[in-house]
């Protein structure tokens, strides 16, 4: 029988502010309602209950809410656009949440409503299990490279 898996999808909003940089010079300082939408999958082995992952990604996003984006590292010095913070809150967010049996394979992030940026990291499920490890490496080298 094939490996069943467990998938939930997490909706998260954060009110952050950014400026982007452009020729040298900072521009105004804006607000945003980020919407953050997560897919993630576990095994049924590895099983998290519902509430537990939930608890751990509020603690993970809480350190940016109601912050000035360009404050917070890394954006103190990478340009905090959508599409470099969802580059790096993929990879931020996988790292803690890994070791709990769970894998990140979509985040959209939204900083309005008719503007996302959507990385989706879903290949061969059997691939990302039985080789998560290399999977997971060769992903974030990949994302590591198109932020800088």
């Amino acid at each position: 029988m094939d490996q069943i898996y467990k998938q939930y999808k997490f909706k998260f909003y954060l009110n952050m502010n950014h400026y982007i940089i452009i020729d040298d010079k900072p521009g105004e300082i804006h607000p945003h309602t980020w919407e953050i939408i997560l897919s993630v999958i576990s095994d049924q082995d590895k099983m998290t209950p519902f509430v537990s992952i939930e608890r751990k990604l509020d603690q993970i996003m809480e350190q940016y809410q109601d912050k000035l984006l360009n404050e917070c590292a890394p954006f103190d010095t990478l340009t905090p656009t959508v599409e470099n913070a969802a580059r790096y809150f993929f990879r931020f967010i996988q790292d803690n949440i890994i070791r709990d049996g769970w894998i990140l394979i979509m985040l959209e992030l939204s900083e309005s409503p008719t503007r996302s940026y959507i990385i989706n990291a879903l290949l061969n499920e059997d691939y990302i299990w039985s080789e998560w490890d290399k999977w997971y490496e060769n992903l974030s080298a990949q994302l590591e490279k198109t932020s800088t």
